[in-house]
Formats: C-alpha cells, sequence, structure tokens
C-alpha cells in the first residue's frame, strides 16, 4: 500500500460522524458546508468500500464495518492529534536536552539565583551550560548551532540572520575599599581618579577599554595594575588595598552587601550605560524550550529594581 494515494483527513472525518452520528453537527464541528461535507463521506464510502454511516430514524446509524473499524480509526486520529500537540508545544516537563548559552560570570551571577529555581519547577531535565563568551559575539557558533543564546552588554554589529532583545541598562561606578584615601571624599575627582591604581575586567586582553577611551579624548590616562578575565573576581580583591575597580552598578551593590568593608562613588569619567541583551538565531525563533528561556530571563531582568546605590 502507498500511502499517497490515501486522504488521511477522511481519517478525521470518520471520527466526528462516528462520535456525532449526526450530519448537520458533523459540518459544523469540521467547519463544513452540507453539500463539502456530503462530498467527503462520499469520498469515505469509495475509500473503504462501504456505505459506513447510513440515515436513520434520528440522524445516521454506523454499519457494521464502521462499528470494525472504529476502535482503530478513533485511536490512529487520536495519535496523529497528540503528534501534532506535541510537535508545536512539548510539554516543558518532560522535554530533555542541553542549551548552550554564551554569556559571562556576571550574567551568571545576574540570572541564575533567580532562575535556577523556576528550571527546577517548570523545566527539570533541561540543562543550562553556559561558556564564556570571550568579549565577542558568538556569530558563528549561534549560525552553526553550538550556541543557541547568547547575553552580554557589549554586542554589536548584528547580522540580519540573529534576534536581539534588551533586558536591562546598567551605569558604572568606582568600587574601593573603605581603607582608601578617596573613600573619604564625597565625590572622586577626574584627577584623582586618574591618579589612582585600577583592575579592570578585560575578555580579550585588551587594556584600553571604555574609561581609557573615554579618558583618551580628554587627554588623560590611568594607571591600571591588572586586567582580570572575570567580572565578579575583581570586587573580591580590593579589601585593604588602594585599588579602585570601575564596574557596572549591579556588582558593585552585591559586592558591598556582602562586604562592608567597601564602598562605592559615581564615575567622575562620563561613560555610556551598557544595554544588556540576548541574542538568538533565527532559525531558534520558534523553538518552544528557548523560547520559554527566553521569556524567563526577560521577566528576570526587567521585573529587577533599578539600582540607585551610589553613596553621596
Amino acid at each position: 500500500m502507498n500511502i499517497r494515494t490515501h486522504d488521511l483527513n477522511l481519517l478525521l472525518l470518520f471520527k466526528v460522524l462516528y462520535e456525532e452520528l449526526n450530519l448537520t453537527k458533523a459540518a459544523q464541528r469540521l467547519h463544513l458546508s452540507q453539500p463539502a461535507l456530503s462530498h467527503q463521506l462520499n469520498k469515505l464510502r469509495k475509500e473503504f468500500g462501504d456505505p459506513l454511516f447510513v440515515r436513520a430514524a434520528r440522524g445516521l446509524t454506523a454499519t457494521p464495518k464502521a462499528q470494525w473499524l472504529a476502535a482503530e480509526v478513533l485511536a490512529v486520529v487520536s495519535q496523529v492529534e497528540q503528534f501534532y500537540q506535541n510537535a508545536q508545544s512539548p510539554e516543558l516537563q518532560r522535554l530533555q536536552r542541553q542549551i548552550q548559552i554564551y554569556s559571562t560570570d556576571y550574567i551568571e551571577q545576574l540570572v541564575l539565583p533567580e532562575l535556577l529555581p523556576v528550571l527546577a519547577k517548570e523545566a527539570p531535565l533541561l540543562q543550562l551550560v553556559f561558556r564564556n563568551t570571550q568579549g565577542q559575539l558568538p556569530k558563528t557558533e549561534l549560525e552553526r548551532g553550538d550556541c543557541d543564546l547568547a547575553i552580554a552588554g557589549f554586542y554589536q554589529d548584528l547580522p540580519a540572520t540573529l534576534f536581539q532583545q534588551k533586558l536591562q541598562q546598567e551605569r558604572f561606578v568606582v568600587l574601593m575599599s573603605s581603607s582608601h584615601p578617596l573613600a573619604r571624599e564625597k565625590e572622586i575627582s577626574v584627577d584623582s581618579y586618574c591618579q589612582a591604581r585600577h583592575l579592570m575586567t578585560t575578555l580579550t586582553g585588551d587594556l584600553n577599554g571604555l574609561v581609557d577611551q573615554a579618558l583618551a579624548i580628554l587627554g588623560l590616562k590611568r594607571q591600571v595594575v591588572a586586567g582580570l578575565s572575570s567580572f565578579m573576581t575583581p570586587a573580591t580583591l580590593l579589601q585593604g588595598t588602594d585599588l579602585l575597580l570601575t564596574c557596572l552598578e549591579s556588582i558593585a551593590v552585591k559586592a558591598c552587601d556582602t562586604n562592608a568593608a567597601l564602598q562605592m562613588r559615581a564615575c567622575p569619567v562620563e561613560l555610556p550605560q551598557i544595554q544588556v541583551s540576548q541574542i538568538w538565531h533565527s532559525r531558534t525563533q520558534g523553538d518552544v524550550a528557548l523560547a520559554w528561556l527566553r521569556r524567563q530571563i526577560h521577566q528576570l531582568l526587567t521585573n529587577q529594581p533599578q539600582k540607585n546605590r551610589v553613596r553621596p
């Protein structure tokens, strides 16, 4: 038998006629006119070589062959309907797969504390694998399928094949030890800032960051002692030192909340705010699991209260 010679829609017609035993009600369920339903019924009868459903005192009655076919036809239609339902909306509780996310340790700290409990409750078999984005858009990985989602605040010049969703904006502040001489000042001057020693984060090894570029426009320069590959680690190295760290405000807030020996001040250098975004390839736009994950991340970050913890 060649399945191409059979109209599988006729099985749905059989199911509805068998359940309703009424032409009018069957036509309503199938959104067909009476003439169209009659035409389809003739095709169904020809398909099985039997009248199948014949007029009775009230509506229709099933022939012996229809009674014999009914259980199997209803089971087949139910399986097909379940297949399409699962294909369109797989149940997250039963969905088992790995999701590759290119990001930074800063994003991990920002997202995971609230995301992991949601994951355990709603999609317990999903596994999130975070990989360092190394300061660059993982364009090739997104196109190749090695990366499902990229989250950072420094992606630019996105190709048309990539989608972008903005999550939150952050400003820069200066973090320091409470024993630092500048901690006694209400405001840090640009001159004092340049004379101090600094830590910075560099994902590419380049020590010419946003701060240094802004200072260069003013004809100024700072002394960078070390460039670290982490956003979160530098804040743990400040206590008891004469070092400054210019970082995103949420990093400084977390550092001050966990270590009373740290303080933060407004940054004396005018810097653009960082726009954190999540990026994905057009091929995963309709993926149910990834769409769910993107919604959770968007909700978590856009619902976070705006930080305003810079001390006067």
